[in-house]
């Protein structure tokens, strides 16, 4: 024993490794800080860099537009330019439109009333004005609100005998109109714009990769918080990372379709309870030939969209998030959330994040999709949960191992190995 104890402190010492009885003799703080040799900075892989975000998980673009010359293009596009902007904006244009409004007729008012003379004449006797009561340009700015606004307190009227001022009522009412339709339209659209529907539609915090049904899947998850549905909902994902071609061009952000049910139909979502959207990693997935090793090197990002129409508007919406490189997680399964209760689901939307290890392979899917065609006995794989692994693990016990060496000296009886020792028992 005491040979085998100072073989074991002489092969510490040689991989740069602490003895337990000199750890035990350090003090605290010294035992509990990791200090680093030589040894493992040569060891240890490099330090990945964190990877800027093209979506951000609450669906914002992490994209801004630089040295844009043309900017005559969003004046011709005016009323989406007044929607996209931000509420102090369009509240500061709202109000300067129609005062600069305003402020223009009743200055139209104030020079017809200058050029007929109304201003010197108001008190004169016989003398009809354009506009009773108008004598000053605080009284034409007051009359341009009434009748734009059609308030009409009746103590500032125009008279019949002014062809300019009804002209100019004409031009008023008409443009008025416009500007109210204009700007009206510009605040209502803001205001019920289906992104604000989005809002109630949650993505799970993290994506898994684990084994079902004997393949490879990356799996998120997507909810709906609301009892009005979304009508016609349908999913996509894209892939986000850079790419270099054969030729040597460079590719930034190259995006690339992940299939997650666009062949058969899966894609097309009945978003009535949390569903758990699966990406079947086979051939054409860019995750054929990674494994866990190779995935956690690169550096990626998965976009994932989620788009139907509100029920209570029939309008279009669209839920955004991404998934990085470190928020994909391998060998994990998301945590049951629907449950049935008396008369009813219910789903627990406390779990809807909460995801548990699960034994999944560490290979690639092209690996393992091999393995399965030179070996398809599902024993044989490392696929099941290591509480089922002992129980049909044929190399677990030695029974076991007993009744499989006595099977292979039977080739005949391979395949019908367990019918016939049914057959056989009275």
């Amino acid at each position: 024993m005491a040979g085998d104890s100072r073989v074991h402190m002489d092969h510490d010492m040689e991989i740069g490794v602490t003895p337990k009885e000199q750890v035990k003799k350090l003090p605290k703080h010294l035992r509990e800080a990791q200090i680093p040799t030589d040894r493992t900075h040569l060891i240890s892989d490099p330090v990945k860099k964190p990877r800027q975000r093209y979506v951000q998980k609450d669906g914002k673009c992490n994209v801004h537009h630089g040295n844009v010359q043309e900017t005559y293009r969003y004046l011709s596009d005016l009323f989406t330019t007044l929607v996209d902007l931000r509420w102090r904006l369009s509240f500061f244009i709202f109000t300067l439109v129609y005062v600069v409004n305003w402020l223009f007729f009743g200055f139209l008012w104030w020079l017809i009333a200058l050029i007929r003379g109304d201003l010197l004449h108001a008190d004169e006797e016989g003398w009809t004005p354009c506009v009773e009561n108008l004598n000053s340009f605080v009284s034409a700015f007051l009359f341009s609100i009434e009748t734009e606004t059609t308030i009409g307190y009746g103590y500032r009227v125009i008279t019949e005998k002014c062809p300019e001022g009804i002209i100019l009522l004409l031009v008023q009412a008409i443009l008025g109109s416009i500007v109210n339709a204009m700007m009206v339209g510009c605040m209502f659209v803001k205001i019920s714009q289906p992104k604000n529907r989005a809002e109630t539609l949650m993505f799970s915090h993290k994506a898994v990769i684990s084994v079902r049904d004997s393949k490879m899947c990356l799996m998120f998850r997507v909810g709906d918080l609301r009892n009005s549905h979304i009508v016609e909902a349908s999913i996509r994902a894209k892939l986000i990372r850079s790419q270099q071609t054969k030729e040597g061009e460079f590719i930034p952000l190259n995006q690339t379709d992940i299939n997650i049910g666009f062949d058969t139909g899966d894609d097309r979502l009945f978003l009535v309870s949390p569903l758990i959207i699966s990406h079947e990693i086979n051939e054409k997935s860019p995750f054929w030939e990674m494994s866990r090793a190779q995935m956690e090197k690169e550096q990626f990002e998965i976009v994932v969209i989620l788009e139907g129409m509100v029920e209570a508007t029939g309008m279009t919406c669209q839920a955004r998030s991404s998934y990085l490189d470190s928020e994909v997680l391998w060998g994990y399964r998301f945590t049951p959330v629907l449950s049935l209760e008396k008369g009813f689901y219910e789903v627990d939307y406390n779990n809807f994040h909460d995801i548990y290890e699960t034994n999944t392979p560490t290979c690639s899917s092209k690996e393992l999709s091999a393995r399965l065609k030179e070996s398809p006995l599902l024993p044989h794989l490392p696929l099941l949960s290591p509480d089922l692994r002992q129980h049909t693990d044929p190399f677990s016990s030695q029974t076991t191992q007993d009744e499989w060496e006595k099977d292979d000296e039977k080739p005949a009886e391979t395949n019908n190995g367990s019918a016939n020792r049914l057959e056989e028992n009275p």
